[in-house]
Formats: C-alpha cells, sequence, structure tokens
C-alpha cells in the first residue's frame, strides 16, 4: 500500500511513518467505493427493472431459467458490493488511524525542534546541557533518552534526573515511541483483514461464501470502531438520530451501509428506505453467518430468514403494497420488522404486534407477516397512503403447552418490549414525510399486554392515536381511557371461542380444583363454563363493558372442543379475510384512519 505494510514493532520507524501518504491509501478506498456502488447500482436494475420485466412478459421454461440465471447475477453483484465496500472501509479506517499517530509523532517532532533537541532514527532524543550543579554552578551535561512506547507501564525508578531538559526529552522519545507502535499494531492488524477480504474463484456465492463474508464484516466492524462505529448515535433521540444520517455525506453513508448493515437497519429514526437496503444485506450476511451452524435454534432462524429473503425478492401481486425490512436480527429468539407499504411516505402507519411463542421461525415468516399484508392489502382499497408492519422486535413469551399456558407468562417482557416499540414508534414518527401522521398500535394476543405496558411508560406510544387489541389476555389496565388515547380510539376484537379472552384472573386460576387436576387447558375449560366476573389474567377483560373500548364484530370461530378434538383456531382468525371478514375488515378500517367506520358490537 504505502511501502510499509506488513511491518511490525520496531521494523516501523518514525520516519517511515511521517512519510506514509494517506491520501493514497483514501484514492485506493475510493476506487474500491466505486466498484461498490456500480455493483450495487447492478443489482438495483437487475431486481428492480430486468426481472420484474421478465416475469410480466414471458412465460415458460427458457424463462424460468433466464429468472434463475439473473437472480445468480444478482446475488454476485450483491456480493461484490458487500466485499468492495469493506474493502474502502478498511483502508480509510487504516487511514484513519495511521493519520491519528502522524499527529501525534508530528507534535512530538515540533515539541523536540522548539527546544533543540534532536531526534534520532531509532526513535531516541538528545538533549543539551541546562541548569546548574549545586556545588560548581556549572550546567548539568546533557544526555540521550530513549521511548518507552507504554510509558505508563513502567514503573518510576525514584530517581530524578537534575537536568531540566531530561523529563522532556523523555517524554518526547516516548510519544514517538508510541506512536510508531501503535501505528505498527494497525498495519498488522489490517493486513490480516485484507489479505482475507478475497473471493473465491468462479464468484459462484454459495453459502458458504456468505459465511466467510459474514466473518469478512466482524473484523472490518472491529478494526473500525474508532473509524465509524463509535460515532453512531446509539443513545440519541430518533429524531437526533435523523438529523445525524441527514448530515452525512454520501461516501459515509455508504460506508456504513457497507460495514455496519446490522446497527443502521435497526436504528430507530434512519429513514425507511435506508433502513430497508442495510436490512437486505444485513439478511445475507445474517444466513451466511447461521449456515455456519449446526444447532437446532439456527436451522430455525435460518429457514425464517430464507422465507423473508424468498419473499422480498419477489415481485408483489396485483394490489399487494411492496415490502420493506425495517429490521432484522438474530439476538433472543430473533427479531423481524417488516412493512407493506412506505411507512415514511404513509399518511396511516400501522404495526402489529404478535404474541405468545412468536419467534423468528417459518410459521412467523409466512403466517405473522401475513396478517400484515392482507391488512395493508385492505387499507390501501380505502386509503392508498397506508402501511402495515409486522414488529417482532422483541422476545415473545415461548410456552411449550401453547396458548393454555399463557397464564405463566409474566409481564417482564412485556415491559421489556413495550419500550422496545415506544422507540420503534418514536423512530416512525421522526422519518414520516407528513406533519401529523396517523399511527395505529395492533396488539394480538401476548403482544396486547406488550402494547398495553407501552401506553403506561412515559407520555405512551409516541404519535399514536388508535389502538386495536385482539385476543387479549388483558393489558394490565382495568379501563380503555388509561391507555392515554381515548376511549373511543380503543378498539377490541374477541371471538367467543377464544379461549384467551376468558383467560381466567390470577385468583381464580390459583383456586381452580379442576386447573389443579387437569392442567391448564382444564382451568380454561372450567372457566370459560362459569364465568364469574370479567377478570382477566392481565386486568380487566378488554371486550367487557366495564373496560369501556369499543368492541367491534368478529366470527366466533371453532369450538374450543368439537369433532376434530381440542381446538385454539379461534384465537388466530382475526386478521384473516376468508375465515373471519368482519374481524379483517374491522383492523383495516382502523388501520387506514376510518375508525369511526367501525361498526360497533355490545360489550360482554
Amino acid at each position: 500500500m504505502s511501502g510499509w505494510s506488513g511491518a511490525a514493532g520496531s521494523a516501523l520507524t518514525w520516519s517511515a511513518l511521517r512519510d506514509v501518504k494517506c491520501a493514497e491509501l483514501e484514492e485506493a478506498a475510493d476506487g474500491w467505493g466505486r466498484v461498490s456502488n456500480r455493483a450495487d447500482a447492478a443489482r438495483d436494475r437487475i431486481e428492480g427493472q430486468f426481472l420484474p420485466g421478465l416475469r410480466g412478459t414471458q412465460e415458460g421454461e427458457a424463462a424460468g431459467k433466464a429468472v434463475g440465471r439473473l437472480r445468480r447475477l444478482g446475488t454476485n453483484f450483491q456480493y461484490i458490493y458487500t466485499e468492495c465496500g469493506l474493502l474502502r472501509t478498511t483502508l480509510n479506517s487504516l487511514a484513519h488511524e495511521i493519520k491519528t499517530q502522524q499527529r501525534v509523532l508530528q507534535g512530538a517532532l515540533d515539541d523536540a525542534a522548539a527546544l533543540k533537541f534532536t531526534v534520532h532514527a531509532d526513535g531516541s532524543v538528545t538533549y543539551p546541557a541546562a541548569g546548574e550543579g549545586l556545588v560548581d554552578g556549572k550546567p548539568l551535561a546533557g544526555g540521550t533518552a530513549s521511548g518507552v512506547p507504554n510509558p505508563g507501564m513502567v514503573a518510576p525508578s525514584g530517581l530524578v534526573a537534575p537536568n531540566p531538559n531530561a523529563g522532556k526529552a523523555q517524554d518526547i522519545a516516548d510519544r514517538v515511541a508510541q506512536a510508531v507502535r501503535t501505528a505498527a499494531d494497525a498495519d498488522w492488524r489490517y493486513t490480516r483483514i485484507l489479505r482475507s477480504l478475497k473471493a473465491h474463484e468462479g464468484l459462484g456465492v454459495p453459502a458458504a461464501t456468505w459465511t466467510d463474508a459474514a466473518a469478512d464484516a466482524a473484523a472490518v466492524r472491529q478494526a473500525a470502531r474508532s473509524y465509524l462505529k463509535d460515532a453512531i448515535p446509539h443513545d440519541a433521540s430518533p429524531a437526533e438520530r435523523k438529523e445525524w444520517w441527514a448530515g452525512l455525506t454520501d461516501e459515509q453513508r455508504e460506508e456504513y451501509l457497507a460495514v455496519y448493515p446490522d446497527q443502521i437497519g435497526n436504528l430507530d429514526g434512519i429513514p425507511a428506505l435506508v433502513r430497508d437496503a442495510a436490512n437486505r444485506d444485513n439478511l445475507q450476511l445474517l444466513m451466511g453467518k447461521l449456515e455456519g451452524r449446526d444447532d437446532d435454534e439456527s436451522a430455525t432462524k435460518l429457514a425464517a430468514l430464507r422465507e423473508i429473503d424468498r419473499q422480498l425478492r419477489g415481485v408483489p401481486k396485483a394490489g399487494e403494497p411492496p415490502m420493506y425490512l425495517l429490521g432484522i436480527g438474530d439476538q433472543g429468539n430473533g427479531r423481524a420488522i417488516v412493512s407493506y407499504g412506505n411507512p415514511d411516505t404513509a399518511r396511516n402507519v400501522a404495526a402489529y404486534v404478535p404474541g405468545l411463542n412468536t419467534s423468528l421461525d417459518e410459521e412467523f415468516a409466512k403466517g405473522d407477516l401475513k396478517r400484515a399484508r392482507d391488512t395493508a392489502a385492505a387499507a390501501r382499497e380505502i386509503d392508498h397512503s397506508s402501511a402495515v408492519i409486522t414488529w417482532l422486535g422483541y422476545d415473545a413469551p415461548q410456552s411449550p403447552d401453547g396458548l393454555s399456558s399463557l397464564a405463566v407468562a409474566g409481564t417482564a417482557r412485556a415491559e421489556t418490549g413495550g419500550r422496545a416499540f415506544n422507540g420503534f414508534m418514536a423512530g416512525m414518527v421522526a422519518s414520516n414525510d407528513h406533519d401529523d401522521p396517523h399511527l395505529t398500535a395492533i396488539g394480538h394476543s401476548y403482544g396486547s399486554r406488550t402494547v398495553g405496558a407501552a401506553t403506561q411508560q412515559g407520555d405512551g406510544i409516541p404519535g399514536v392515536t388508535d389502538i386495536v387489541l385482539v385476543g387479549s389476555p388483558g393489558l394490565g389496565v382495568d379501563r380503555a381511557e388509561d391507555l392515554g388515547v381515548g376511549s373511543d380510539h380503543v378498539y377490541v376484537g374477541a371471538a367467543e371461542n377464544d379461549v384467551v379472552t376468558k383467560l381466567p384472573s390470577k385468583e381464580r386460576a390459583v383456586i381452580s380444583g379442576v386447573g389443579r387436576v387437569l392442567g391448564p387447558a382444564g382451568s380454561l375449560v372450567a372457566d370459560m363454563a362459569n364465568r364469574g366476573d370479567d377478570g382477566l389474567w392481565f386486568g380487566r377483560d378488554p371486550a367487557s363493558e366495564e373496560f369501556g373500548g369499543r368492541r367491534f364484530g368478529v366470527e366466533a370461530g371453532p369450538p374450543l372442543i368439537g369433532p376434530g378434538g381440542l381446538s385454539i383456531d379461534a384465537h388466530s382468525q382475526y386478521f384473516d379475510p376468508e375465515l373471519d371478514s368482519a374481524s379483517a375488515g374491522s383492523i383495516a378500517l382502523v388501520a387506514a384512519g376510518r375508525g369511526h367506520m367501525v361498526k360497533q358490537e355490545q360489550a360482554r
């Protein structure tokens, strides 16, 4: 790179460090950046123009093979974009660290020149006679100080040199040695990274290649902390993050997207189009990361990521809104935030929070995403400027016993999820193009408890004016007016055969003899047969008259005990336009800002 790359320790001299031309490193970085940008543009053209055009005009086996080849070409360009972007940031980060040490070195050299000290090739510093002896009054002899790279690691000798120049010379020598040592360490680290950034022959980009790319990205992220990551405003408000992003140069944005797609893609307040682009790249890196593992949890998450990737690469059917990936991650039970419709340009934005047993698996990728997609399609028929989001931004409780064990789920996850949900919705307010967008929070099952927790934190859920609760076991509050949006803006759907909406209160669950004999399911059966009040596990029944919300009509759903045995399907049909058109239609009306048109049903 500059004639000294690969040097380490004492092999690097201060004169070599001083003469490094960091501009050459930055020029090389710019070159890799241009290649990365061209690859990104080529990928966009393939996925945004060629593939939709081919699918829309051609059919048959030949067309299918052409689509497959174009997809592979698009993946190749995506890999080029990622790796070349990593190269750009590696070189820029190296230049950043070297320039920092050059400034330290130059400061030491300037001080030496001002004092008329001599800095030798080995970094030692000679200083002249100075002061005066106590006996003869003559100047004290000069000498030479040798630098210590880490002076703080050296214990004091207890002896003080009488010449006042000695301490100054030692400080200068130490600063020179420290700059050289730090630069040499950086050179060694970045040389290793650059050697690893190479493509496999043929550029087929199989799964193993993305696994390598994930490792490459992790290495560059670690090395570039001081150059990029430490500047990401994690502790700022969503509005401040939006302002930070807007203030970056195009080159800075490109580097963040290439090296930290996981950070930028999941940062509330960043524009939706940027988050989507970052998360689509991070999705590939996550799949590569999980491909290298053989445990069941990784396999489950990988299957979900593949399904999400498949949907993202597809072309929306007529009437279906475009898909935006606003969040993705493998932490905890997994994270995924998907919007149908652009939430920044839409006047109406609704976010659906799923509940018990929801995790990043194929069921989520197919079922929970479909709920948002169906709701968005219906809402956009009412008002085209609508977007609906599935928000899996927290660890929902997991229960092997199914919905009948929801009573054992505590409130801690709802509280934690509520804080995360509020941060996300604040981001939606900050990035939305409209001055006063209409925002709706939708909670299903334990997700309604999470929405309830969010309303009780700070000033409530940012920007939200309507709340929809379906299949709810309670919210942690006893009245609709406690949710902070007005009781007329709280909409409740509770199917007659949905066991979760009749989950017994803590007191009745504890004393239920049937429950002790038959377990949680038996307790629910007994409770449904003999309901004594409107108390649910997490507070008053939202469908009750005492709660005070607006209950809308829903289908009763399959009975708990039917010809086929025990069924909890009534808990899962609220969003399905085919199985429960009344409920799905009401949810869509609220999401589209037409809650006043929802037909109200008598409370329990």
